[in-house]
């Protein structure tokens, strides 16, 4: 399942970044993946010089059925319902801070790029994106606490923030690897993956 699995929340990436999002064992995982692409589940693309495994829709529609089964296996779907609802206004706002983390209007330009000079700007999203964090830590850890796949987020996310806060500023938004806005579009993932939802119905 977690193969599977890491195939959906990285959306589309290699066999080392599968093996590595539950740190499974790669013979394993690469014998996986191939039966996975003969079920007609994940599909190999090749993009320039970067090759990936993603999802078809059977094999989303495959997932969605593993976890569904895990999740009332061990009875854990009320506490993540409970855990979904108090993510939703904290995805709301981080939403908003990586959108002005990118853009700081200017005179004539509400959407202007952030060219990041401007330290003050930079250091009250830096500060949002702390708060949000801190907001983070419970809901991971009653998530982990359900179901021990969902262990790691929050701290994932705090050191891309350390990266972010020491100005690396890739860190925020950066992609290809676990910068805050990768971990926390993981996570939303995760969440509605595991309880069936439709992450554009609210």
């Amino acid at each position: 399942m977690l193969t599977l699995h890491g195939v959906r929340l990285l959306g589309f990436a290699d066999t080392a970044r599968i093996v590595s999002r539950f740190s499974l064992d790669r013979g394993e995982a690469e014998e996986l993946l191939l039966d996975f692409e003969a079920y007609g589940w994940v599909r190999r693309s090749r993009f320039a010089d970067t090759a990936g495994w993603s999802l078809t829709d059977s094999g989303r529609a495959e997932n969605e059925r593993q976890l569904a089964a895990e999740l009332d296996q061990v009875g854990a779907r009320p506490a993540l319902a409970d855990v979904h609802d108090r993510f939703l206004p904290l995805n709301t706002r981080f939403l908003e801070a990586v959108t002005r983390w990118q853009t700081r209007p200017s005179p004539g330009n509400e959407m202007a790029a952030n060219d990041h000079t401007d330290f003050s700007w930079d250091d009250r999203v830096l500060e949002s994106l702390s708060s949000l964090g801190r907001r983070l830590t419970p809901l991971s850890a009653a998530l982990s606490h359900a179901l021990t796949r969902f262990e790691g987020y929050a701290d994932r996310y705090d050191v891309a923030l350390s990266e972010a806060i020491s100005g690396e500023h890739q860190w925020v938004d950066g992609v290809g690897f676990d910068s805050c806005h990768v971990v926390w579009m993981q996570l939303h993932e995760d969440l509605i993956a595991t309880l069936g939802l439709d992450r554009h119905a609210r």
